[in-house]
């Protein structure tokens, strides 16, 4: 065999050995260290914004200086400031910890798809963010379980290129599991996406943080990220939804209470019966727990939850859930009753942000007739609703540090199949009657 032939074949079986792996997984990345610098305690310090109900955001930062004004100026031209609002603030201790004022501050109404820029506080960096289209089509950026690591931070940036409007986050933000200053460094972290677009977040196990006899739980997560709960009628931070564009969202919590005597559950079906599909043709859902789920990891934790709720929501015609929990990604058929139901929910796991605790690699063998696609890899997924009918979506794995696109599927929407009208009398009877 001549030296060229030799070439031919070493080349042939190197592509068959990497063609049988598909993909080569890159090792795992240390936690961020951010060093301690010195601030004026005035200044703002971990800005974010949020939904606040119809045409408004609501602007969360921190101060050092407990004297601090809780203000926001704002206005559609940069350093010029038309319009004000007064907010409130809170702070917290844990243990040794004293957190610093914590400013909750509603600005609105605001117009639709349009940049405002805003300074917190009446002093510090001028911020920026844009608000959400009015009507289709729209696009959600989706990345749960995130933490603190260099993974993490790989998947930020991947976000930042994406042009997304609002951001789904299904639980386990900062991984600072008791220790305060992770919630500080986690703010700083993530500032310059979550000043500039609506983060939309609820809790996962890791938020809870709670004492027996000394502390309750979800105390540093409520006091910091306030989402729009009384203007969607909840009496907790810990479940809420909200509507744009077309788009009725619901945000549940897989950490409190969720039988069919909770407060929750009686606030979802109140919900759920109050959507117009009309007005907004796509209904989402977002918890931390998966109810489907073939990795082997956190087997069964959402069998309880799923058998209070999965009927509401089926009954409903929820289009899409989304879940974190598992440090991975996969994406299910539509389904319902634990098998492939063509007016069932399609639901992605998408708990593969970042997080320190690492990938979880072993999966169910062989896999279930409803599971699509599944990969144990760092990433972020993209929901574009194109219009009321169809939706992109696709799932974008951190690879060596490129977004590679590793899964896409269109999805129709419910109201478009028929199977809202389907349901109709099984909808009354289930989120309206008694």
């Amino acid at each position: 065999m001549d030296p060229k032939q030799i070439i031919t074949l070493l080349f042939l079986i190197s592509a068959t050995v990497i063609s049988a792996h598909e993909y080569l997984r890159p090792p795992p990345r240390k936690a961020l260290h951010f060093p301690w610098s010195r601030k004026s305690s005035s200044l703002p310090q971990q800005v974010h914004v949020s939904l606040a109900g119809d045409k408004h955001m609501r602007v969360t930062w921190v101060t050092g200086d407990k004297s601090a004004s809780s203000v926001v100026e704002y206005g559609t031209s940069s350093g010029t400031y038309s319009s004000v609002g007064q907010g409130e603030s809170t702070s917290y201790t844990y243990i040794l910890y004293s957190s610093g004022k914590i400013h909750h501050t509603v600005i609105g109404p605001l117009e639709h798809d349009t940049v405002y820029f805003y300074q917190c506080g009446g002093q510090g960096p001028e911020f920026q963010f844009k608000t959400p289209p009015a009507q289709f089509p729209i696009t959600f950026a989706v990345a749960g379980d995130l933490g603190q690591t260099g993974w993490t931070k790989s998947t930020l940036d991947h976000i930042d290129q994406c042009k997304y409007d609002v951001h789904l986050l299904p639980g386990d933000l900062s991984y600072a599991d008791y220790i305060q200053s992770r919630w500080d460094t986690f703010g700083e972290l993530v500032q310059p996406l979550a000043s500039a677009r609506p983060w939309m977040v609820t809790q996962g196990n890791h938020e809870k943080e709670n004492i027996p006899l000394l502390k309750d739980g979800f105390q540093s997560y409520n006091s910091r990220w306030k989402m729009p709960y009384e203007e969607s009628g909840s009496s907790s931070n810990l479940y809420y939804s909200f509507e744009l564009a077309g788009v009725h969202a619901i945000m549940l919590g897989s950490y409190t209470d969720y039988d069919e005597y909770s407060d929750q559950y009686r606030w979802l079906k109140a919900d759920l019966s109050k959507v117009d599909r009309q007005k907004t043709p796509w209904l989402l859902v977002l918890f931390h727990v998966p109810w489907y789920n073939s990795n082997k990891a956190h087997q069964g934790e959402g069998d309880s939850m799923m058998a209070a709720m999965e009927p509401l929501l089926y009954a409903a015609s929820v289009d899409i859930v989304f879940a974190g929990h598992v440090h991975a990604y996969e994406r299910m058929k539509r389904v319902n009753n634990g098998r492939s139901d063509t007016c069932g929910a399609v639901h992605i796991t998408i708990g593969d942000g970042g997080n320190r605790e690492g990938l979880a690699h072993k999966y169910k063998s062989p896999s279930p007739e409803w599971s699509v696609f599944r990969e144990a890899s760092f990433g972020h997924g993209e929901l574009n609703i194109k219009n009321s009918t169809h939706a992109l979506w696709t799932w974008h794995r951190n690879d060596d540090d490129e977004p590679v696109r590793s899964d896409q599927v269109w999805i129709t929407s419910l109201v478009s199949s028929g199977c809202v009208a389907e349901k109709r009398h099984e909808q009354r009877k289930i989120l309206i009657e008694p």
